[in-house]
């Protein structure tokens, strides 16, 4: 203090501490002028003496005018200096700094002037401190104060200028102070984020692209900003540097990556897009790069195909293609087991149009890398039957050409085709809205007498018979009624004279016998009329209940459609086709005299010509050979009857069929149905008896 005295005399230390401007800025002219005389000497331990106590007494004073006097005073021994002042900064500016965080408003006005004096004088040898000054004009450009903002600014201004100019600056040291202030929410320090950002990027020596991943998640943070400006700033530099990553050579793709999947998902509309027009450019530049972060990509796109912005869905509809048509190899780290996860988790995705791309992906990793998904088929298995649920068609549709594509070898095919019929079994529901739907798709898919075939093996030794029961109900309906199985019809038609007929007719009938009514559809489908009128009359007379009938009611109806055209030409000749006249008369007996299946049933019956064979042909046709109705020249001796013995297993049936044991299958069959209904009301019974007892 007494050195720093005896250089500048007392009058001029009181007036730097004075409340008025004027005679504090006088003074620092005299600390200005008495500096630069120091310095022209070489006297530079008095001027740290100077420095010494324009700090002790004076900025860090407790007095609020001694601080603004000792910061003009410090900023004049700086411009006293000259080009010596870069040996004096270590003392001159931290306490500069440490006056930005002042109290008094004032205070940082003067450190924002004193600094910008400073560093007008010093200009590069200021680099040093740069740290440590962009961190105080962080904390100012959103001081509470006008004033100080204002000024702060001009001070920003011009350190970007020196920056810009300066070969010492640290990019390096630089990046972390930014990467930690970059989801700051405060507006104006946002503003102030990206101006550096926009600067520094201009400055050819800087590498801003490089550690673009270290900023690159506060940059699209800002997109979502209330302020348009900050909106729009953070766009330009996003749009810059999306640019620069186009002309450049080397870029760090799979870091940006990660922060890009994660912004495609925000709440933000403009975010998204930002997002998802990215990853669209990386798929295309990236290469290589990407590979191993694929499946977060396709996490990412997926979502977006169906946003509610058109120009998102635009843009994630073109880069999922991009995407689909790179043949990537599991050898060089694309993990399909991770594609693939992706795609069964989007399967429950709440948009069709998502859902759909999700099945595609399925289908392409199938049809690319057939081996390595089989081997993870377990894995997703379960959802690709769930997804039989969906509630859109064309969702179901893909679902089924997906597991037909899967099902191509035997072990898949049956394994399809038993969790199917569980699916069916647990769902009855989805059996009843889409089982039409799901069985024609599969028997285009697969071959539908292949399809027929599985499906009767396993409902024929089916547990559950109340299910079975259904379940052939059902696929005897699908069977007689859609035009995608007319071959499997037509073949059926040829049972009793065509070996591969027979063997089909014989595969259906192990299950059909699950149902009465079936089991006559297959035997009229077939012709084997003589067959279908020994079943009538097995019948007993608690297998006539009203879901028999209702059962009854449909196949009336269905004798009325086109698929019955034949049986009814038939009847044109009820000579020849006695056994055919019979079987209906049986069906008609069966039914309620008031139903309106009786009453169609009899209006076709009274259609049959009067005229018929007489007592001699009825009986010859009876006991000799009444399956000539089937085929008009098959040579004479190869036609036979069925055996009128029901118990007699003849060995040497029509075309190979033993129609007598089929029908004891039958009889067996509805033994157990029977067995099952009697067990069943009877722990009703009991159920009911207890319940009375408790009450």
């Amino acid at each position: 203090m007494a050195d720093a005295l005896s250089a500048i005399p007392s009058a001029v230390v009181r007036n730097l501490a004075d409340k008025l401007y004027e005679k504090r800025k006088n003074a620092a002219l005299e600390v200005e002028g008495i500096v630069k005389q120091l310095a022209s000497v070489g006297d530079h331990d008095r001027i740290t003496a100077v420095i010494n106590m324009l700090t002790t007494e004076f900025t860090y004073s407790p007095q609020a005018n001694h601080r603004k006097g000792g910061l003009i005073g410090l900023a004049a021994a700086t411009v006293g200096l000259t080009s010596e002042a870069a040996q004096h900064l270590e003392q001159i500016v931290p306490p500069v700094l440490c006056s930005f965080s002042d109290q008094d408003s004032r205070v940082r006005y003067y450190a924002c002037e004193a600094l910008y004096n400073i560093a007008k004088v010093v200009r590069g040898d200021f680099i040093v401190f740069f740290n440590q000054i962009f961190d105080a004009l962080c904390k100012l450009s959103a001081d509470s104060d006008a004033n100080v903002q204002s000024a702060a600014h001009l001070l920003d201004r011009l350190v970007k200028d020196i920056v810009t100019e300066s070969d010492q600056f640290s990019i390096e040291e630089f990046i972390p102070l930014l990467r930690e202030r970059m989801n700051v929410l405060n507006p104006y320090v946002r503003q102030f984020l990206v101006g550096w950002i926009t600067v520094l990027d201009s400055v050819p020596d800087i590498d801003m692209l490089g550690f673009l991943p270290d900023f690159l998640d506060g940059l699209f943070n800002m997109l979502s900003d209330s302020s348009h400006e900050i909106r729009q700033q953070a766009d330009s530099a996003l749009s810059e540097f999306l640019q620069e990553i186009k002309n450049s050579p080397s870029v760090d793709y799979g870091r940006m990556a990660e922060i890009l999947v994660q912004r495609a998902g925000s709440l933000d509309e403009f975010t998204r897009l930002t997002a998802i027009t990215w990853i669209s450019e990386f798929v295309k530049l990236g290469g290589d790069q990407l590979v191993p972060y694929y499946a977060d990509i396709l996490g990412a796109i997926l979502p977006c195909i169906s946003d509610k912005e058109e120009k998102i869905r635009v843009v994630a509809r073109e880069t999922n293609e991009e995407l689909r048509a790179i043949r990537a190899d599991p050898a060089e780290g694309f993990d399909i087991g991770a594609i693939l996860s992706i795609a069964r988790s989007q399967l429950s995705n709440d948009w069709e149009a998502t859902r759909i791309e999700a099945l595609h992906w399925i289908a392409t990793l199938l049809a690319r890398y057939r081996a390595e998904v089989l081997s993870i088929l377990d894995d997703i298995f379960d959802t690709l039957l769930g997804a039989l649920s969906d509630p859109s068609d064309e969702v179901v549709l893909l679902v089924l050409d997906v597991h037909a594509c899967i099902a191509r070898d035997a072990p898949q095919f049956r394994q399809l085709v038993v969790f199917l019929v569980h699916k069916f079994q647990v769902d009855r529901s989805l059996l009843q809205k889409r089982g039409a739907l799901i069985v024609r798709r599969l028997c285009v898919l697969l071959d539908a007498e292949r399809v027929y075939r599985e499906l009767s093996t396993i409902l024929e030794g089916e547990a559950d018979l109340d299910f079975a029961s259904v379940m052939v109900q059902a696929l005897n309906l699908i069977l007689l009624t859609s035009s995608e199985l007319s071959e499997l019809r037509g073949l059926l038609k040829q049972s009793l004279v065509n070996p591969a007929g027979k063997d089909l007719f014989l595969s259906l009938y192990s299950s059909w016998c699950h149902s009465p009514t079936t089991t006559l559809s297959l035997c009229l489908l077939a012709q084997a009329y003589q067959h279908a009128g020994s079943v009538i009359q097995s019948l007993l007379e608690e297998d006539i209940n009203v879901k028999f009938l209702v059962q009854l009611d449909k196949l009336i109806r269905l004798l009325e459609t086109p698929i019955f055209s034949y049986l009814r030409l038939q009847l044109l000749e009820p000579g020849r086709y006695i056994w055919l006249l019979k079987a209906l008369y049986g069906l008609l007996m069966l039914l309620p005299q008031q139903s309106a299946a009786f009453k169609i049933l009899r209006t076709r019956l009274k259609t049959v010509p009067s005229y018929s064979l007489s007592g001699e042909q009825v009986k010859r046709t009876s006991s000799g050979s009444p399956y000539s109705q089937i085929s008009h020249h098959m040579p004479s001796g190869s036609q036979s009857s069925e055996d009128a013995d029901r118990n007699q297993d003849t060995g040497n049936a029509h075309n190979g069929i033993n129609f007598g044991l089929r029908l004891q299958q039958f009889e067996h069959m509805q033994h157990q149905h029977r067995m099952h209904t009697r067990s069943q009301m009877q722990s009703r019974n009991s159920t009911s008896s207890t319940f009375s007892q408790v009450l």
